[in-house]
Order: C-alpha cells, then structure tokens, then sequence
C-alpha cells in the first residue's frame, strides 16, 4: 500500500521519460498486456499513480513524469496473479530518462520448499532507566522456489520464527513485508505476506525485554545461514556455536559489540547473558540519611553528658521555670 503525505517540493523539475519491462520469472518471458503503473511516494506530500500504460509484446513499457519531484520516490508495479510486484527506485534527479531492471512477475502456491532464513541481526540495547532493554531484529528471508509463497489461510502463514519469550510489546518495523501482514502468536512471528522467489525479502521487528531478564536465550527454531549480534553493553556474555568476536562498532555514536556464527541447525544454543547492574549511590541514599540522623543524635547525647554543674543546674532550673508556666 501507498503512503503519503504534504506537497514536496520541484525545484529543478523536470519531465522524465522510464522504460522497462515485465517478464515471467521462471522462463524471463516478456508478459504482454499487463498494466505498467508508475506510482509517486511521498511522505509529507501526495502519493498515488502518475501514469500507466500497457505493456507491448516484448513486455516493454514507457511511461512519463511530467514534472519530476527530487523530494518523492518513484516506483513502478505490475500486477499478475493478484500479486503486485515493484521495480526499484526510478532515479529522477539531474536525469530524463531513466531504463529500469526488469520486473519479474510469478506465479502463486501455498506449497513447496520452506522459506529460507539467510541472515539474523539482533541489536540489543543498554537497559533503559526502568531496566527493560529494546531489542531490533532484520531477518533476511528467501524463497528457493519457483512461485510466490502465499499464505493457504489465516492459520498457515507463509513463513514464522521464534522470539524470545520473554520479548514483550512487539512492534513491526519496516521493511519489505507490510506489517499488516505480520503478527505475534504467543512467542511466534508469523508473516502472511507474498514471498516471491529470486530476491530476498527483509522483515524487520522490535521488542523489549523486561527488567528482570539477566539472561536471554535466542531461539533458533529453523535452519539459519547466518546469525549476527550487536550489543551495546559491550560486557554481556555471548554463548553460541561457531562464534566470532567481530569487534566493537560504531553505529549512530553509540558503541556495540559484534559477534557471529556460521550456520546454525534447530536448537543450537544461543544466549547473552547481561552484567550484574551497577552500583548506584542513589540506592544508598536512604542509609546515608539514618546515619546522618544517629550521628547527630549521639552526638547530642554527647554534648549534655559533658556540661558543667552550672551548665547542668541551669538546665534544671530551666526545667523547673517551664513546668511552673505550664502548670
């Protein structure tokens, strides 16, 4: 789906002509007839088709920006099989033409080989003021078949990974499948979204762990190509097989750990496992007030036990004027 906002801006707006082509996947036959649609994508101005055409027997297409917007993105789809399918960014600026990569088009099943998992990032950061720490993961799904992976139903999602279960509040971030494609069932990532073959497609998706968690085993319930960590608590413990230390990266100016492994088979053992929290002198706080509070009250003591006998029959006389004004 197409997103939009507020007007851009066309300084240097200039009118941009874009061929391409559709062809079925499999065999790289030109797809003839099929609607060429040029969508504009803008974030704060107007979204939606610029121009469309139908594609010529060789699966050509050739569509026109009037007027090109530099601050808006440009991206041409083609529908088959009720699947849309994208081309990449059109460059638009300081060009007026523009010749795209072929769209590749498939057809659809709800069987085949499993999805593939290429790559897992997981980013974890330092706990927060409450404790709780934010968790990033980009997985890096492919389809090593020859159709477009479709969901059979509500109950049978095109691919689904594990979560720690302790993650909680789950969001989807962005990425190559629409979050509303994308759920949480129990410990669960389930994704009912179109996989088609050839290129891989990223999902990206955050959580938090709570403040107790000292220790977070990371799930692999399927065969993984490759699994990355970065962590910002660059003391954590990182246990897993085949693992290599990578170094310490900037990122963003902030500082996180890089760790790796090879392949991983279903159940190897992942964890990190987070330092004891630090001291803090606010948690001393209360005993350093008690303290406080004794001292001053021996020292008090102190000071009436060592008065003179003047001193100490004045205090009595003194007593003794305020108990007759009270009586």
């Amino acid at each position: 789906m197409l997103a939009g906002g507020g007007a851009g801006g066309t300084l240097g707006a200039q009118r941009v002509v874009i061929s391409g082509r559709v062809l079925h996947g499999p065999n790289r036959k030109p797809l003839s007839g099929a609607w060429a649609v040029l969508h504009r994508v803008h974030m704060r101005g107007a979204s939606g088709p610029v121009d469309s055409t139908r594609t010529g027997p060789q699966g050509e297409y050739r569509l026109r920006i009037a007027r090109a917007d530099t601050s808006a993105m440009y991206v041409v789809s083609s529908w088959y099989r009720g699947i849309a399918y994208f081309s990449e960014p059109v460059p638009v600026r300081g060009t007026a033409t523009a010749t795209l990569k072929p769209i590749l088009v498939y057809d659809t099943t709800s069987t085949g080989p499993p999805i593939r998992t290429q790559r897992r990032l997981v980013t974890i950061a330092l706990p927060k003021k409450d404790g709780t720490r934010s968790v990033l993961e980009l997985v890096v799904l492919a389809n090593p078949g020859t159709a477009t992976r479709v969901a059979p139903d509500t109950t049978h999602p095109t691919w689904a990974g594990a979560v720690p279960r302790e993650a909680i509040q789950f969001e989807v971030g962005e990425g190559d499948v629409s979050a509303e494609a994308v759920g949480l069932r129990g410990d669960t990532v389930a994704v009912f979204g179109p996989i088609p073959p050839d290129d891989a497609k990223q999902l990206s998706y955050s959580y938090v762990l709570p403040a107790t968690t000292r220790r977070v085993i990371i799930p692999i319930d399927q065969t993984l190509d490759e699994l990355d960590l970065l962590l910002e608590d660059t003391t954590a413990n990182v246990a897993a097989p085949d693992l290599e230390f990578v170094g310490v990266q900037p990122i963003e100016q902030r500082r996180f750990a890089g760790y790796r492994t090879g392949a991983l088979r279903p159940g190897a053992a992942v964890s990190v496992t987070f330092p004891a929290a630090g001291f803090h002198i606010q948690t001393m706080l209360p005993y350093v007030i008690a303290l406080v509070a004794l001292a001053l009250v021996a020292g008090l003591v102190v000071a009436l036990r060592k008065q003179t006998p003047d001193a100490r029959r004045q205090t009595s006389d003194l007593r003794c004027q305020t108990s007759d004004v009270n009586l």
